[in-house]
């Protein structure tokens, strides 16, 4: 719990988050027993290790950030996940998936729906993020390389020239971010204070060393704002490449994380003068090594159906549009006749997808592959589980693990499973279906990038939904073990507690 007579001192610490892509309990566990982490290490005896926090779902980092600096699921903040269909524009929304499938989306309606769509128009403004309750506190608030940034602070993003000049990108954009506001080379307000690694070589600038140097630099000049958001994203694309656990990456973060706990003169100064949080945003399951077992093309399995071609145009004729995540999917279904039974059946011929879900009415109906039974629920009820939500559930409980203790649902394999899906299932317009696909095996359109032989993650399931999360420099503690609940805990370590709505 989180105990609210805590010392002016304690609150007078500036937080610093950090997002660590893809970092893993299991490396963790692996690098702290060979003692290969000092980093890690000091901030964890000084301080709180979980285990098993709480991702979002999809699983994939725009709609995981999405809910950590809104406190909300998807069906409130409106990120359904990094590709999905805008049922009134007609067209898939993608932020950003493999190269293939960009090629066909169309470079300019990526750039545009990740740069200047996703903060400024798909994230609800119903849903105030932590930098604008901040402000509303009297706190100022950073962001270095943050993918969802909105604030109440004015900004210019500014892109180089062969951007502009070969993309429908203005040479620049005027967008609201926190105080302090850091978008790769894009938005580098330290351009001209210090070196930093933002060339075209190393990614623009989103990259671990660009985050950790730019902190540093705040920390030397003593800029640091009471609130900083720190993202580093190096882990994620060899994860992708060779699979979990990447104890060897892990190192790397390590070694700057301790570049940066020196930047106080000691990690031990470091913790007298800030709070750290450190965590990853999701899990990453090992695929099976052959494409062929690995990959399950769900346009081959719908083929007796009209669906949609990545890059052209939805049609009058179009009856299926797919959107995958990974290791989940969406399935819209354009035609008022077709019926997702029939749908789900056809699919789950292939035993490598975990289930289906869809809404009926108020009653989110799951099935899944290999068994005869299904689950009906519905939010509202007499079936309270761990988070205070009261749930009906009707059916097999095994299709999402559940079981029941003292009267109270229990999750297993799919951790919060029933908010998570059903958040998903509430995420945007349309009518469609989730498809989650078992630990070991990836889900794909024609065009959508394969990762078999190494890591990929988006499903319900706990290896894609478990993260570690470290604490360190405050006795404060989360009251859940749940992202969705961490603002709260964050406005709290800023010592003026939580004002306003979630």
């Amino acid at each position: 719990m989180v105990k609210q007579n805590e010392t002016a001192k304690e609150h007078s610490k500036k937080v610093i988050l950090i997002i660590i892509d893809s970092l893993l309990t299991q490396a963790l566990e692996q690098g702290l027993r060979e003692n290969l982490l000092p980093a890690f290490s000091f901030l964890i005896k000084n301080g709180y290790l979980e285990k098993e926090m709480i991702s979002s779902f999809p699983t994939m980092s725009v709609a995981i950030d999405s809910t950590l600096i809104t406190g909300t699921y998807p069906d409130r903040h409106r990120v359904p996940g990094l590709i999905w269909y805008d049922k009134q524009e007609r067209r898939l929304i993608n932020y950003g998936t493999g190269p293939m499938e960009i090629w066909r989306h169309g470079l300019n309606r990526v750039l545009h729906s990740s740069i200047i769509e996703l903060n400024e128009r798909h994230l609800s403004k119903e849903t105030p993020t932590i930098y604008e309750q901040l402000a509303e506190q009297g706190c100022t608030s950073g962001s270095i390389n943050g993918i969802m940034y909105r604030g109440s602070a004015s900004h210019r993003m500014s892109f180089p020239w062969w951007m502009s000049a070969f993309t429908t990108l203005p040479k620049g954009l005027d967008v609201k971010g926190p105080d302090f506001m850091s978008f790769g080379s894009f938005l580098n307000p330290l351009k001209h204070k210090t070196s930093l690694s933002d060339g075209l070589t190393v990614r623009l600038g989103f990259n671990d060393d660009f985050a950790v140097d730019s902190a540093r630099y705040l920390i030397g000049q003593q800029q640091l704002p009471d609130f900083l958001y720190m993202y580093m994203p190096d882990l994620d694309k060899p994860l992708h490449k060779q699979g979990p656990p990447g104890l060897e990456l892990v190192m790397k973060s390590d070694r700057r994380l301790g570049r940066l706990l020196q930047s106080f003169g000691s990690p031990e100064e470091a913790l007298r003068q800030a709070v750290f949080v450190v965590m990853g945003d999701s899990g990453v399951s090992q695929l099976q090594s052959g494409k062929k077992q690995a990959l399950i093309r769900l346009d081959r399995l719908l083929q007796a159906y009209r669906l949609h071609l990545t890059g052209k145009e939805v049609t009058e004729e179009t009856e299926l549009v797919l959107a995958v995540n990974e290791t989940m999917a969406y399935l819209y279904k354009l035609k008022g006749d077709l019926l997702f039974d029939d749908i789900a059946r056809l699919l789950l011929k292939d035993e490598r997808i975990d289930f289906a879900a869809w809404r009926e009415g108020d009653w989110i109906r799951v099935v899944k592959a290999g068994s005869a039974g299904e689950l009906r629920y519905r939010q509202g009820g007499e079936l309270p589980d761990p988070y205070g939500q009261a749930w009906t559930v009707q059916g097999d409980y095994g299709v999402l693990g559940l079981g029941m203790d003292l009267g109270r649902l229990v999750y297993d394999r799919y951790p919060d499973g029933l908010k998570r899906l059903q958040a998903a299932l509430h995420s945007h317009e349309g009518d469609y279906m989730v498809l989650s696909a078992k630990p070991g095996y990836e889900l794909a359109d024609k065009h959508s990038p394969s990762h078999h032989g190494g890591g990929a993650h988006g499903s319900l399931h706990k290896e894609d939904t478990l993260i570690p999360f470290i604490v360190s420099g405050t006795s404060l503690r989360p009251e859940t073990n749940r992202i969705v609940d961490l603002k709260r805990y964050l406005l709290n370590l800023t010592g003026k507690g939580y004002i306003g709505r979630l």
